[in-house]
């Protein structure tokens, strides 16, 4: 009985735990803290996050900001499938993979076209020449990412398999060291590592989207359950969003030194990342909408997701067509 009444105790008390942070039932915001996933990018999110902008702008609704940073997209997903996340910036796959796991989001603006935000890098060394060369040889790649979307569109226009290469599932961090090393052949990856390795250690662009002619856009993710209960507060962090893009773009040179001093990488090549990947705020347009069904397909034919999606049933223009007070 006394184990009982223990456990009975211990759930009212996690209960109350979890309780905090949620909505009243007019929606307004009581006790709320707003959790913010970020990469290891450079653009108007670490921006807000250097310079405190979503705290001083949530200040004003009693409304508290909480970072978590991660490696890839797919972890983010994780967080926000659990509840711990109510808004991340991912790439093109993870919201596919997140939509086809029945993840409840919405895609609620468009960050990037990812024309050259993803790339399969090489030593500068490297026999590997062409993508036909990638044939038994060890790649190194974050599942699920954007990278790994890329990763077999290359290996399909080489006319290869999956199975013709050694895929190594990697995070990257691990990656990066495990490229450094040669412990890996090749690596499918983004900005700003993309820039750092072609600058800092001269290795070679294989292919990105531009050569493969896809796209590879990026997205800000809400959790469906916040937008509904707060709106307004939706509608408010796509408003800093785009005050710190402003700023990027008006105060660029200050914006790199931040960039450099908080990811510790140099100017070069914040810069550089910066122009091949540039953040935009946008609605998400038909064409990149059509650019992501067309992702869909190709991750179901390839068994990368499980079931056909409609990627058009997570799209949300509402907020971001209000933040920016146009329509599309």
């Amino acid at each position: 009985m006394k184990k009982i009444i223990l456990l009975l105790s211990m759930m009212t008390i996690i209960l109350a735990l979890t309780g905090c942070g949620k909505s009243n039932s007019n929606g307004n915001s009581e006790d709320l803290t707003i959790n913010i996933g970020i990469q290891q990018d450079v653009g108007p999110l670490l921006l807000a996050k250097q310079q405190g902008l979503f705290e001083k702008a949530f200040k004003k609704d009693g409304v508290k900001v909480k970072w978590t940073e991660f490696q890839s997209g797919p972890p983010q997903i994780e967080a926000m499938s659990a509840n711990h996340l109510d808004f991340a910036g991912v790439g093109n796959a993870p919201v596919i993979t997140a939509q086809a796991a029945g993840v409840d989001f919405k895609e609620i603006a468009n960050t990037k076209q990812g024309l050259k935000g993803d790339a399969i890098l090489v030593p500068k060394n490297s026999a590997i020449k062409t993508l036909n060369d990638l044939k038994g040889k060890k790649i190194a790649v974050a599942k699920g990412s954007s990278g790994y979307y890329l990763l077999y569109k290359a290996l399909q226009k080489a006319g290869l398999k999956d199975s013709d290469v050694q895929i190594i599932q990697l995070q990257p961090d691990e990656a990066q060291s495990a490229f450094n090393s040669k412990k890996v052949d090749a690596w499918s990856i983004w900005e700003p590592f993309i820039s750092y390795q072609t600058i800092k250690n001269k290795s070679r662009v294989l292919t990105d989207e531009e050569h493969l002619g896809t796209y590879a856009p990026s997205f800000l993710l809400a959790r469906t359950q916040f937008t509904k209960d707060h709106p307004d507060l939706t509608v408010k962090f796509l408003k800093v969003f785009e005050e710190a893009l402003k700023w990027e773009k008006d105060h660029f040179d200050e914006a790199v030194s931040i960039y450099s001093q908080a990811k510790h990488l140099d100017k070069e090549v914040v810069k550089t990342a910066i122009i091949n990947n540039p953040t935009i705020t946008k609605p998400i347009s038909s064409s990149i909408n059509q650019a992501q069904q067309k992702t869909a397909d190709f991750s179901y034919d390839q068994k990368i997701i499980n079931k056909k999606i409609k990627t058009s049933e997570v799209v949300d223009n509402q907020f971001i067509e209000k933040a920016l007070k146009t329509k599309e």
